[in-house]
């Protein structure tokens, strides 16, 4: 014992602590202040003693819990009775070092770090509460559990840490980083925000969290935008380089993991670049801190949502903080560091001021904390301060279990016995900690999970300015782990003000989304949340946001203009209703009346000699087929059927058949009767009408065979052609057979042809009414129409192939009317002189 007062009096104290004695004593490491002066070393002398900058009046609340717990318990009778919980207490001003020194310092018992030795040898020591840090808990937890000494973070969130074969006698009041992550890009994914940048600090903490929100984000579709690092080592912590990088980014959200002091730096940058409109997505290491609530970076970060450490009220604590003042003896140092801030104010002892800032006053000690609220005393939303006040009790609630333990029916550390109240060992208390379980102030139980990891619950938090420019920290929402399916993750988006002034979330996308009738396409080298939006292919839908394929319509469906939706495909038919059919049908009816009003003049005229001449009965039969081929065209126009079909080429290919027959039988019957009229010829049985009737029966009775074989073997349908024109499906009627088809055009073709070689040859034979000419004509119409139409056809898509065909139809009898029947209707009507016989008998006749 000597040795302890001997070597705590010989030399300074570096670290800044309060102690009070106890039967059992609690450990417990708190970075009152958050900074430090950087000082350059040289290795040239000692190390200068570290100075602590930035105290944080919200960390010295924790401490103050910590206190107010051991004085709670101490005084509640029902609670470890007979044995009094006394404390040692150190500022480690959240430096790795010190907080590795508070630790041995608390091992020892004593305010010097004595390896392998305990001052306090009759008083255990129950836990140790702390650090804050991840990586200063990581190193803590590696030596404390050398021993097995009990040891509680109210901080430190590190998944490293639920590592139950490295760290045995680690455990934590708050949840592991892994539930926290997939929180936060589970909050980044509600409001659509798939272009996010990641800032960490530089140590375990940040590293370890910001790498499982990339992957959760990743997992979930979402992209990075960049990833930097606060660089703690560095002065500046690497701001100005990390507020390039988002200056240069189009992604609006940055996801932060990281303390609020080392966020500072960063802050400082954006403000003196005049970076705003940016939204901050906070880790529950700041995303609470009061350090961000008044001042010029209030604006900047005013929007900032978030996971905070679900929230508890302790009672009666708040008159606890009230009853603080300077002319307290234990920790008076730290009391007057809350004064000065509290109250703007500097305590004048004879030393050096701690302020330089001479416009502020004195502090006379007179003030009044029970006047004003700040970060201190405002107990409303406790929270890293709660935990510390779990802690303490969850510390208490194992000893009391410990202390509570019967003989005979103990954990069976020695056959059964249990452990000693006031001389128990680390490993003993281990084991009720692992069991421990307290309620807490609303009502929900706090107990460890295999990994000392507490069930994970998170509050929601966004930071909204108030009419005085202070940040207010309200809850929103929640992430409870332990909740019902459905309900782990909640959130009220009305209740949030963001820093845009508008009621709808910002929105923050590598590229704006491809609405319905598009589809993504990814951009090289970019990643998949930036893409290209390209309208769907021709036949193709999408009927989504952001969809990554189009679908194809049915065969019988087509887009909307949208394309984002099929429709039935329109039906395209030439139609009586339609001007075009409409047109044609008129046209075809009118047409059919020229021939039997023609019929009908040469029946009223047969006995003169202009229709004796020209054969009367072929005439006849001639305009009879007239009227057939003007009839057949109608067969066309409607909605194919099966039996319009079968009819209409059949029906077609037949009357022409009989039309250019009779013309052909006409021509031959020109020649032989020229022919016949020179002495000694045998041509005149030749002339006789049966001569004629067999040319046309045997010309049509071979293309009627040619038209049964066709229907027989190959007959045409009705077809729905889905192929020609993009979006309509075109009722035709497939022919069968091309070949059957094209033959008997062929046919047509091998007759008119036959026919105008004739009549040519024959157009000067000497003859008052000599047809020759007339046919010569007409077949010359006739086989124009019909070359031409053939490319015409073939080049024309749907109905417009049917009204091809009509056309040739009608325009070829109509030149076969008029070439031939025209010049002697008007002779009989107009020129009666000469229709006459002494017409006939003129000597040297002229053809008229």
């Amino acid at each position: 014992m000597e040795i302890c007062v001997k070597r705590t009096t010989e030399e300074n104290r570096e670290l800044e602590g309060i102690s009070q004695p106890g039967d059992i004593m609690l450990g417990v490491v708190i970075p009152l202040h958050l900074d430090r002066l950087y000082q350059k070393l040289s290795f040239t002398e000692k190390p200068l003693k570290t100075i602590c900058s930035t105290f944080h009046l919200e960390n010295y609340q924790q401490l103050q819990s910590m206190i107010f717990a051991v004085e709670e318990i101490n005084e509640n009778p029902n609670i470890l009775p007979n044995v009094t919980l006394g404390f040692q207490a150190y500022d480690s001003c959240d430096i790795l070092h010190q907080d590795l020194q508070g630790t041995l310092q608390i091992l020892a018992g004593s305010d010097k770090v004595l390896p392998n030795y305990r001052c306090l040898q009759k008083v255990p020591l129950s836990a140790v509460i702390g650090p804050s840090v991840s990586t200063h808990s990581i190193l803590v937890a590696h030596i404390l559990g050398l021993y097995r000494y009990p040891q509680i973070s109210h901080f430190s969130t590190s998944p490293l840490l639920s590592d139950r074969t490295k760290f045995p006698s680690f455990f934590r009041t708050v949840s592991n980083d892994v539930f926290q992550s997939r929180g936060l890009a589970q909050l980044v994914l509600h409001f659509g925000w798939t272009w996010v940048g990641l800032l960490a600090v530089d140590n375990d903490y940040g590293q370890q969290g910001i790498q499982m929100v990339r992957q959760e984000i990743v997992k979930a579709g979402a992209c990075v935008a960049f990833s930097e690092n606060i660089i703690t080592s560095q002065p500046d912590h690497n701001a100005p380089h990390i507020v390039k990088v988002l200056k240069a980014s189009t992604a609006r959200i940055m996801v932060v993991f990281s303390p609020a002091i080392n966020l500072v730096p960063i802050l400082d940058e954006m403000m003196r670049q005049n970076i705003t409109k940016k939204i901050f997505v906070a880790s529950e290491a700041w995303s609470t801190s009061s350090l961000f609530s008044m001042g010029r970076l209030s604006e900047l970060l005013s929007g900032t949502i978030g996971l905070a450490f679900y929230s508890g009220t302790i009672p009666k604590f708040r008159e606890f903080l009230n009853k603080i003042h300077p002319s307290m003896s234990m920790g008076r140092e730290w009391v007057k560091l809350l004064w000065e801030q509290t109250f703007h104010c500097v305590f004048i002892d004879g030393a050096a001021p701690r302020s330089k800032n001479t416009s502020v006053g004195e502090c006379t000690g007179s003030e009044v904390l029970n006047g004003i609220t700040n970060s201190f005393n405002d107990v409303s939303n406790l929270r890293a301060t709660y935990n510390v006040y779990t802690a303490v009790h969850v510390v208490a609630k194992a000893l009391e279990n410990l202390k509570d333990c019967k003989n005979g029916e103990g954990p069976r550390f020695s056959q059964g016995a249990c452990a000693n109240i006031t001389a128990f060992t680390p490993w003993q208390l281990l084991y009720y900690m692992k069991k421990a379980k307290v309620t807490l102030s609303n009502g929900r139980d706090f107990y460890f999970n295999e990994n000392g990891d507490p069930p994970a619950v998170y509050d929601i938090v966004n930071w909204q300015l108030n009419p005085e420019g202070i940040i207010q920290h309200i809850k929103i929402g929640s992430y409870d782990t332990t909740a019902s399916l459905g309900q782990v993750f909640t959130i009220n988006t009305s209740a949030i003000q963001w820093s845009t002034g508008k009621e709808t979330p910002p929105v923050s996308v590598c590229s704006v989304s491809c609405p319905p009738g598009f589809r993504k396409a990814p951009i090289r080298d970019q990643p998949i949340c930036c893409f290209q939006c390209v309208p769907c292919p021709q036949g193709e839908i999408s009927n989504k946001t952001d969809s990554v394929d189009c679908i194809r319509c049915p065969w019988n469906q087509w887009p909307n203009a949208q394309k984002n939706l099929c429709l039935p495909k329109a039906m395209e038919y030439l139609s009586n209703e339609e001007m075009l059919g409409a047109t044609l049908t008129s046209t075809s009816s009118v047409s059919v009346l020229a021939p039997l009003l023609i019929l009908q003049l040469y029946v009223k005229f047969k006995m003169t000699p202009i229709v004796k001449a020209n054969n009367y009965y072929l005439s006849c039969l001639l305009l009879v087929s007239l009227s057939l081929c003007f009839l057949c065209s109608l067969i066309f126009i409607g909605f194919p059927k099966s039996e319009t079909c079968l009819l209409r080429q059949a029906g077609f290919g037949l009357a022409f058949t009989l039309c250019i027959s009779c013309v052909l039988a006409k021509t031959i019957m020109v020649v032989f009767a020229f022919m016949a009229t020179k002495p000694g010829s045998r041509l005149r049985r030749w002339t006789s009408p049966k001569v004629s009737y067999t040319i046309i029966f045997l010309c049509t009775f071979l293309q009627f065979v040619l038209c049964i074989t066709w229907l027989s073997t190959s007959p045409p349908f009705p077809q729905n052609n889905a192929r020609v024109k993009p979006g309509v499906i075109i009722v035709e009627c497939n022919e069968g057979s091309p070949i059957a088809f094209w033959t008997m055009l062929g046919y047509l073709f091998l007759l008119a042809t036959i026919s105008f070689v004739v009549a040519f040859l024959a157009r000067r034979l000497p003859d008052s009414f000599n047809e020759a000419q007339f046919i010569t004509f007409s077949m010359l119409a006739f086989l124009s129409v019909w070359i031409s139409y053939i490319p015409a056809s073939l080049s024309a898509q749907g109905k417009y192939t049917v009204a091809m065909e009509i056309f040739a139809i009608l325009v070829s009898s109509w030149a076969l009317v008029i070439c031939m029947f025209f010049p002697k209707c008007f002779i009989i009507l107009f020129r009666p002189e000469v229709n006459s016989r002494e017409f006939l008998m003129r000597k040297n006749p002229r053809n008229s």
